[in-house]
């Protein structure tokens, strides 16, 4: 799942660097871009590597993965940073969740390391915190989209859990066996988005 994550996230940062204002910004975006792509041929040869073919593992999440990127396309460039700080940011903070109940150490090291942000923070709340000072107005649109983005996320890892048994009991062996266990990983996967927000300049 985080592989084929890594591959679309490639393919929307380098898409999102041609509606880039400034030179700079394309740079940035293109920067970003290929440390995801590096990122996905480090975990496509871990895989490899541990005798699992990449491209039959990562199919049962391209379809939901997939569906959460058609269903939230940016209509604009600011959109577009959004997408990338919010909704990534949320699938990051799950991936590094789970990455706590993986028991092969080497796995669990490459899936931090490729978790690392690659600059896509500091870009995002510069970009929107300018953008918002311009113009205030934009301040509630891009608020809305990004709970939008956190409502499609959710959407689609039901489906995973629904159809990824091995995921789900990952999860929730991991969580500690019950509904509290589950209940604080929400709690924590809700902070940080709360503070994502916060360091945007935004309301949750």
């Amino acid at each position: 799942m985080l592989a084929y994550g890594e591959l679309t996230a490639f393919e929307r940062l380098a898409s999102d660097a041609r509606l880039a204002p400034t030179i700079t910004d394309k740079t940035a975006l293109a920067t970003m871009a290929a440390a995801e792509f590096e990122h996905y041929r480090q975990l496509h040869e871990h895989l490899l590597g541990m005798g699992v073919d990449p491209e039959r593992a990562m199919a049962p999440f391209v379809g939901p993965l997939d569906e959460f990127h058609d269903s939230t396309d940016p209509n604009d460039w600011l959109e577009g940073v959004i997408k990338a700080y919010v909704g990534d940011g949320l699938a990051t903070d799950f991936y590094r969740e789970v990455s706590a109940f993986v028991t092969d150490g080497p796995t669990r090291e490459l899936v931090l390391h490729v978790l690392a942000d690659a600059g896509q923070a500091e870009f995002a709340v510069s970009r929107v915190r300018e953008a918002v000072a311009q113009d205030p107005t934009v301040a509630g649109r891009l608020a809305l989209w990004a709970r939008r983005l956190v409502g499609e996320a959710l959407i689609q890892a039901q489906k995973v859990a629904v159809e990824r048994d091995a995921l789900t009991e990952l999860v929730v062996v991991g969580s500690g066996g019950d509904l509290a266990g589950i209940a604080r990983l929400l709690t924590r996967l809700t902070d940080n988005h709360t503070a994502r927000m916060q360091a945007l300049g935004l309301q949750p």
